[in-house]
C-alpha cells in the first residue's frame, strides 16, 4: 500500500509541473526547457517571503505564488517576446539559456546551501496512517490536492471561459486568431504566466515535503518524459504520463536500486518513442511540426 502512496504523491508532483511544459508548448509551440529553473525559484520566492513578511503557510504561498506568475509576465515580454516568429530551435535555446541564468543567480542570490522553509514557519510535516502500514505526509496530501483542483480548473476554465476558449483558439490557429482580433501576446504571455505559476507551487510544496537546494531543478528534467510519454500537446496525457513514470521510478526504487530511478523516466520515455513517438494522448501532427 505505501508503494501506490506513493507513486500516487509522486505523480501528482510531475503533474504539477508537466502542466507547465503543456500550457506553453500548446500556445506558442515553444517547448521550455527551464521550468525545472521556475520550480526551483518557486521554492525560494517563498523561503523569501517567510523570512521577509509572513510565517503562516497560506499568506505565504499566496504571495510567492503571485512573485512566480509576475515572473512568468516577466520571461514572456522582455524575453520569449523576441523569439515570435523565429525558429523553434533558436526558441528552445533561449529557453535553455534562460534556465542556466536563472541556476546562476539562484546561487548568487540565495547560496548553494540547503534550506528548509517549514522551520521558518514553524511548522511540521506530519504523517498521517492510512491502510495497513502506509502513511501519507501533510504536504504529501497536498500535492495530491493541488494537482487535482488544478486539472479540474484548468479543464473548467478552457472549456467555459472566454479567456480560456480565448487561449483554445490562439493555440489551434493563431493566424486566426489574431485575424478575429485576439492579441497573440497576451495570451502567449498568460501562457507563461500559469507555467510559471504551477511550476513554482510545485517546487514550494517541493521544498516544505523535501528540501530547498538548487539541485531541484533536476525534477524538472525528470518531468520532460512524463510530458513527451503523455503527449507534448496534451493535458490529458499529462496525468497517465506522470502515472507511468512514477511506476517505474518507484518499482527502480524498490526493486533495483535508488540509483537506477533516475534513469527510470528515461527508459519510459525511449520505449515510448519506439512504440508512438508523438506520445499517448499527442497528435502526429504535432511531432512533424517540432
Amino acid at each position: 500500500m505505501q508503494v501506490v502512496v506513493n507513486t500516487l504523491v509522486l505523480a501528482s508532483m510531475y503533474s504539477l509541473i508537466g502542466c507547465g511544459f503543456v500550457m506553453i508548448y500548446r500556445t506558442s509551440r515553444v517547448v521550455n526547457l527551464a521550468q525545472g529553473e521556475l520550480l526551483a525559484l518557486g521554492g525560494y520566492f517563498l523561503f523569501t517571503v517567510v523570512l521577509t513578511f509572513f510565517k503562516d503557510p497560506i499568506p505565504s504561498f499566496i504571495i510567492a505564488s503571485v512573485f512566480s506568475l509576475c515572473l512568468g509576465f516577466m520571461v514572456y515580454f522582455f524575453l520569449m517576446r523576441f523569439m515570435t516568429g523565429e525558429s523553434v530551435f533558436a526558441a528552445i535555446l533561449t529557453t535553455i539559456a534562460l534556465g542556466i541564468l536563472f541556476r546562476g543567480l539562484i546561487t548568487l542570490i540565495w547560496t548553494s546551501q540547503l534550506l528548509h522553509p517549514l522551520e521558518k514557519m514553524g511548522i511540521a510535516n506530519n504523517s498521517f496512517p492510512l491502510v495497513g502500514d502506509a502513511v501519507v505526509s501533510t504536504f504529501g496530501i497536498v500535492t495530491m490536492a493541488s494537482a487535482s483542483c488544478l486539472y479540474l480548473g484548468l479543464f473548467l476554465w478552457l472549456r467555459f471561459t472566454r479567456v480560456g476558449l480565448r487561449m483554445r483558439a490562439v493555440g489551434e490557429n493563431p493566424l486566426l486568431a489574431s485575424r478575429r482580433g485576439i492579441a497573440l501576446h497576451n495570451y502567449y504571455a498568460l501562457s507563461w504566466g500559469l507555467a510559471a505559476f504551477t511550476g513554482g507551487l510545485a517546487g514550494m510544496i517541493q521544498s516544505c515535503d523535501a528540501i530547498l537546494e538548487p539541485g531541484m531543478v533536476a525534477i524538472g528534467l525528470k518531468t520532460f518524459p512524463v510530458v513527451l510519454v503523455g503527449g507534448l500537446d496534451s493535458f490529458a496525457g499529462v496525468i497517465p504520463g506522470a502515472l507511468i513514470v512514477a511506476v517505474a521510478e518507484v518499482f527502480a526504487i524498490n526493486y533495483i536500486s535508488p540509483q537506477a530511478s533516475e534513469a527510470a523516466p528515461f527508459v519510459v520515455l525511449l520505449v515510448t518513442l519506439l512504440v508512438r513517438p508523438w506520445g499517448l494522448f499527442g497528435t502526429k501532427e504535432e511531432l512533424e511540426r517540432v
